[in-house]
């Protein structure tokens, strides 16, 4: 204990008193002097009067230091005895930073009797002790949490008040910081109260030191492994109270396979961390051993009986998703069914069924549960809106169970996520064929409208050279009319109406053919990389589509890539797109156990980007129409779903995935194309102009032609058309007009050039019927719907297609390819 003594001084007489008695001396002494006139006997006299003088000072030196003590003053030894306190270091510090007072404490654990801010502190902890103890001074008080003394691990929390009569005076309070691990004084829990309680539930404890000896146990556990429940296990190896069967179930050594089986819980209790490594590496472990008749069976009374032991391993094993609940309407127990029907796997259960619903059905789930369980033994169901999917309602059964223990209640819920799944597909391809639906109409009346504007050029430019005034003009309708016939070719391709001109052909040719093209589209900041598998197998497509397919992915990855950086506002990003080829094998596919793709060979496109991935939520609408994630007036939402009709309509399938790093983040978004290899003939596919010119003047036979077309324009440009290359022409508006020509018999035709669709009657129904009158006469069917549809209704011999819109050249060939082909026939 450290004490600076300070000495009560006591209080003085008024100087004009003592110089009074000093007068009053001297004069006495003059006095007698002159009195008995003798100088020795005047000295006697001053000395005695001084010494009585100097005897009642003292006196009254000692009464006003005892009546200084009555009065309360301070006494450091009281206040040094008040401040002991084994785990608080207490120091008190004047104005000066003196030390003026300390505990034992504060002298044991700092190690010298010096002011705290004298002490050796690490240089940011003595920062925060001059901190605090200006702040003590100006505010009253003042707190540090953390202080570290300089070379030692030991750390305090301070705290810092302003004392004294006259607030001139630092109190400073140390508390040292001790980390705690978790197993101190679990020894005497485990040995103790908390390890009977445990063995009454029928749980069994055991501290089990890093080697495998026992350092503390439950009185069950000992009587369990011994027989007896005074008997000590410290000491013993925990394995040897434990033997296994050939089926790894767990029984007591001592009792065998006559006991019942236990289920061995391994409880690390400290974890190393980089600080602890030795520390936690000899932390000793808690094993718990649960039987198997404490569990959902056990009694709800507290018996600890088991009613039926292995419900929990029944339940978990049906597909049906089921759960228990107790009286109370919390839950006991659910299945990985039930888990995943409520779509709860990841976040685990909750404590009520009604914090599975939306907020408007709370209420009433609550108060079902509780009413089958407090009821008489019943069922029934209720229809409910899980919080994680407000829009469709669920039903789920409940039925009031009895004897089971803890268990009331037991919910059922059908695991509908695939009825959802196919609910949305049937519901997106619905959506799909209304749409293409009415793209396919639009889509045949423009290019009725088409047809018309680029025969009437054809017919121009017969009549116009290279440098007329008016060739460039037409040459410039025609273009633009090309232009629109490839936008309606687009609005087919995604009702997968369109008219394909397949080939079989390599995949790596038709990427090759884009790559330049790519490389341009991508610019500077993104890398483009292609790699092909071997031994790939031909497909059969058209390759001016696939290309379009090609362009369109990489067009949407090269947008995505830059949204994602400027997203994350990076200006040094760099991109990478990637086109691979690879072969999957019909083994390949069976082994993705895929439901919608056949067991088929398949030569494989993959589109992989690192713009930053789909988000999840929108990835099952990127293929819709007229769906996209771009800003009002920057994106048709025609791209995804044109590539998606392509894929569809050359019987091919497309998938679109995210892409993981090794860290588990998304980096970018994959779209696959499978596409079936071939391995069939090729129809005849439409011809080129520059190849249709030269299959049209190969025949010179003429001929006559019945030309039915509904639409004016168009029946008056192939009318011109036809006789201009020599043809007999006669014309009808609609099906049952052409059917009159034929059936009079007026006319031999060689050929009827029809359209499709027409009022009243149609192209097909109109070719039923002459078919009847005429067996052997070739039809020749005009139409902007797709070859493959046409085919569908009506398959007869001698029928053959032309998609609209056309070319004066293009009919003028189709009809010498059928008519050449009929005489060779």
């Amino acid at each position: 204990m450290s004490v600076q003594d300070d000495n009560t001084i006591g209080r003085l007489p008024p100087l004009p008193l003592i110089l009074g008695v000093v007068a009053a001396c001297v004069i006495s002494v003059a006095l007698v002097w002159l009195v008995a006139g003798a100088t020795v006997v005047a000295i006697a006299y001053g000395g005695a009067l001084v010494a009585v003088l100097l005897m009642l000072l003292l006196a009254a030196r000692l009464r006003t230091g005892a009546v200084e003590q009555d009065l309360g003053l301070p006494d450091w030894s009281v206040t040094a005895a008040a401040i002991e306190n084994s785990r608080r270091a207490l120091a008190v510090t004047d104005r000066a930073n003196r030390l003026t007072c300390a505990n034992t404490s504060y002298e044991e654990w700092f190690e010298r009797a010096a002011a705290p801010l004298e002490l050796p502190f690490a240089p940011k902890s003595r920062e925060r002790l001059m901190i605090a103890a200006r702040e003590a001074w100006r505010d009253g008080s003042a707190e540090v949490e953390l202080l570290t003394f300089e070379g030692t691990d030991k750390r305090f929390r301070l705290k810092v008040d302003r004392a004294g009569r006259a607030e001139d005076f630092l109190v400073w309070r140390f508390a040292e910081i001790i980390q705690r691990r978790s197993y101190d004084g679990l020894v005497d829990q485990v040995a103790g109260p908390l390890g009977e309680v445990m063995s009454r539930a029928g749980l069994e404890l055991a501290l089990v030191a890093p080697d495998g000896v026992v350092q503390a146990a439950t009185q069950g556990l000992a009587e369990r492994a011994t027989g007896g429940s005074q008997a000590s296990l410290v000491g013993m190896e925990f394995v040897q109270l434990l033997r296994s069967d050939d089926r790894d179930r767990i029984f007591f050594a001592r009792e065998g396979q006559q006991g019942s089986p236990q289920t061995l819980v391994h409880v690390p209790l400290d974890l190393p961390t980089a600080s602890r490594v030795s520390e936690a590496d000899q932390a000793p472990s808690l094993m718990l051993l649960v039987d198997s008749t404490v569990g959902i069976g056990s009694g709800w009374d507290g018996g600890g009986k088991a009613a039926i032991p292995q419900l929990e391993a029944l339940l978990s094993a049906l597909p049906l998703g089921l759960a228990l609940t107790d009286r109370d309407g919390r839950f006991l127990f659910a299945n990985k069914a039930f888990l995943r029907a409520v779509e709860r796997e990841s976040e685990g259960l909750p404590q009520f069924p009604s914090d599975l619903v939306v907020r408007e059905d709370k209420a009433a789930i609550a108060d079902t549960v509780r009413r089958f369980a407090k009821g008489a033994s019943s069922s029934g169901d209720m229809a409910v809106r899980l919080s994680g999917d407000k829009e469709e309602p669920v039903s789920i059964g409940l039925a009031g169970i009895r004897g089971m223990g803890d268990a009331a209640v037991l919910l059922s819920i059908t695991d509908s996520t695939e009825e959802k799944r196919l609910r949305r597909q049937v519901a997106q391809a619905t959506k799909m064929q209304a749409v293409g639906q009415l793209a396919g109409g639009v889509a045949h009346d423009f290019n009725n409208v088409l047809t018309a504007i680029i025969g009437y050029c054809d017919l121009m430019l017969l009549r116009h050279t290279p440098g007329d005034s008016d060739y460039d003009d037409i040459q410039q309708i025609r273009a633009n009319s090309n232009r629109a016939a490839s936008l309606t070719r687009q609005l087919l391709a995604f009702s997968r109406q369109q008219t394909l001109r397949p080939v079989v052909l390599q995949l790596p040719d038709v990427v090759s053919e884009v790559s330049q093209l790519l490389k341009r589209l991508m610019g500077d900041k993104i890398e483009f990389a292609v790699r092909h598998d071997r031994e790939l197998g031909p497909v059969r497509a058209d390759p001016q589509q696939l290309e379009q397919v090609i362009i369109n992915l990489a067009v949407n990855a090269r947008d995505a890539m830059q949204a994602h950086a400027a997203k994350t506002g990076r200006q040094d990003w760099k991109g990478r797109l990637t086109l691979a080829t690879r072969r999957v094998s019909a083994r390949d596919v069976r082994k993705m156990g895929s439901d919608i793709m056949p067991a088929d060979d398949y030569t494989v496109l993959i589109v992989q980007d690192t713009g930053g991935g789909i988000p999840p939520d929108i990835l099952s609408k990127i293929f819709e129409p007229f769906f996209t994630t771009k800003e009002q007036g920057k994106g048709t939402g025609l791209g995804l779903s044109t590539v998606y009709g392509i894929v569809k309509q050359s019987n091919g399938f497309i998938f679109a995935d995210n892409v993981r790093g090794t860290d588990g983040t998304i980096t970018g978004a994959r779209f696959t194309v499978y596409l079936p290899v071939h391995k069939g003939e090729l129809p005849i596919a439409m011809r080129s102009e520059e190849e249709a010119e030269q299959k049209a003047s190969e025949w010179s036979g003429g001929g006559k032609l019945l030309l039915v077309e509904d639409e004016d324009m168009v029946r008056a440009v192939a009318e011109r058309a036809l006789v201009r290359a020599g043809y007999t022409v006669t014309t009808a508006s609609d099906g049952e007009e052409g059917l009159a020509e034929v059936a009079n018999g007026t006319e031999d035709f060689d050929l009827i050039v029809s359209d499709v669709v027409m009022p009243a009657m149609d192209g097909p129904a109109m070719a039923r019927a002459i078919r009847r009158v005429k067996p052997k006469l070739p039809i020749l069917f005009m139409s902007g719907y797709a070859e493959e549809q046409l085919r569908n209704e009506i398959d007869i011999d001698a029928m053959y297609f032309i998609p609209k819109p056309f070319s004066v050249q293009q009919i003028n060939a189709m009809v010498a390819e059928v008519l050449a082909a009929q005489r060779d026939g």
